[in-house]
């Protein structure tokens, strides 16, 4: 069983940039899938970023394309959220996820990814 453990979080003001961090627990991490996902009060979770494991290849939300940035390091077994430029809709619990079947590459689709963390909040003042 993967444990993911997200930190990074916190409250902001807009425009400010904040990086998020993952720490996975086995070092079959290096294999999978990794991604992160979002969720607003009232709203369903938004897909946000995903890498593959050797970081050849990324994906991004539309809301956050060109603003976040996704990154890993297989040594540390760690995967980070670079976040920059936020906005107060930024504001939301993200949650950290693993797809341990690389091989259908990277998916928006929350329902693909097998564990998950259980999340950081995200809060950006306006």
């Amino acid at each position: 069983q993967v444990q993911l453990v997200e930190s990074g979080g916190g409250l902001v003001q807009a425009g400010d940039s904040l990086r998020l961090s993952c720490a996975a627990s086995e070092r079959t991490f290096s294999s999978y899938i990794m991604g992160w996902f979002r969720q607003a009060p009232g709203k369903e979770r938004e897909f946000v970023a995903a890498i593959t494991w050797t970081a050849g290849s990324t994906a991004y939300g539309d809301s956050v394309k060109g603003r976040f940035t996704i990154s890993r390091d297989n040594a540390k077994n760690t995967v980070y959220l670079q976040m920059n430029s936020l906005k107060p809709e930024d504001t939301a619990v993200y949650y950290c996820t693993a797809d341990r079947r690389p091989f259908y590459g990277l998916r928006s689709d929350p329902r693909a990814y097998d564990y998950w963390g259980q999340g950081t909040q995200v809060t950006v003042s306006s």
